[in-house]
């Protein structure tokens, strides 16, 4: 018999009708309820169940209604649902790391960069893309990059006061830091951008992209190794190892095909508001617009 672990589902259903089907589907798959909780608030609601399972949580997850329903179209379920290992919501510090394009932000800050150069839809289909995982990466970023050449230094400020977090985003931040947690980000996006909003929420670790900037203009290229999926892995697994946090005890969040190797390294990968490809690979996948939801598969 395993530790107990967490079944952690939300929606938007006023009724209790789609946590019922859960429930039921928990006991039918042979799993022991050992305790219930309620949470959530006016935008969203939450169920807790505190689980014994004679097996791994992922045998669990595949026995719940829509688990690793993931195909194209598909509809969004009224009730989202993670099982969360006992490692991820039991004691100890814990390890979570966010992507931030579309994830800890709304927005695609290179989209942002490429209005000023008049190229945003044309940048825009090709970050469509690279989520997709249809485009290398780096190449990708390169490619995108490039059309910034000769604007001026200055439009990195004017989109910093365009940046908007995620709903619940700054919530979600401040929980995992007011427990004791530690919270990162890593990007494939750029430091001139995120370093001040790192600051701000005074996040643990923060790296991403550095954009070459020469006499004032932006030169079309970054500076150093591109921060592509391989790096964000690495990162998750340095930042746990320095902190002396179990991999086991790391949680990952990500929306796009960049994101895939440090969710699949973490103790507890979530896929938000992510494409196909990472819903299918993802432990949760959260489909509303609400990123402190994450918090609660930590117990928090």
């Amino acid at each position: 018999m395993t530790a107990p672990f967490r079944v952690v589902s939300y929606g938007l259903d006023e009724s209790d009708a789609g946590f019922r089907v859960v429930e039921d589907a928990v006991r039918a798959a042979g799993a022991g309820i050992l305790a219930a909780g309620d949470g959530g608030d006016s935008r969203y609601r939450v169920r807790t169940l505190t689980v014994t399972y004679p097996g791994p949580a992922a045998d669990l997850r595949a026995a719940l209604p829509g688990a690793g329903d993931s195909a194209a179209g598909t509809p969004v379920r009224s009730v989202g649902t993670a099982v969360v290992p006992a490692a991820v919501c039991g004691p100890g510090p814990k390890l979570l790391v966010l992507d931030v394009d579309s994830t800890l932000i709304k927005q695609e800050v290179i989209e942002l960069l490429a209005a000023y150069a008049g190229r945003e839809a044309e940048v825009a289909a090709v970050t469509e893309a690279a989520m997709r995982g249809e485009l290398d990466f780096a190449r990708s970023l390169h490619a995108r990059v490039a059309v910034l050449a000769g604007l001026p230094e200055a439009v990195l400020d004017k989109v910093g006061a365009q940046i908007e977090l995620s709903e619940g985003a700054e919530v979600m931040v401040e929980a995992f830091l007011g427990a004791g947690h530690l919270v990162a980000v890593v990007s494939g996006g750029f430091s001139q951008i995120l370093d001040p909003l790192a600051a701000r929420l005074r996040l643990t670790h923060a790296k991403a992209n550095l954009l070459e900037i020469r006499d004032g203009l932006l030169t079309g290229r970054v500076s150093g190794p591109v921060i592509d999926r391989a790096e964000k892995e690495r990162s998750l697994r340095r930042w746990a190892q320095d902190a002396g946090i179990p991999l086991e005890r790391t949680i990952a969040v990500g929306d796009g095909a960049n994101d895939l190797d440090m969710l699949g390294a973490a103790g507890l990968g979530v896929a938000f508001n992510a494409k196909p490809a990472v819903r299918a690979a993802a432990d949760a996948a959260i489909d509303l617009p609400y990123l402190d939801i994450v918090r609660h598969f930590a117990g928090i």
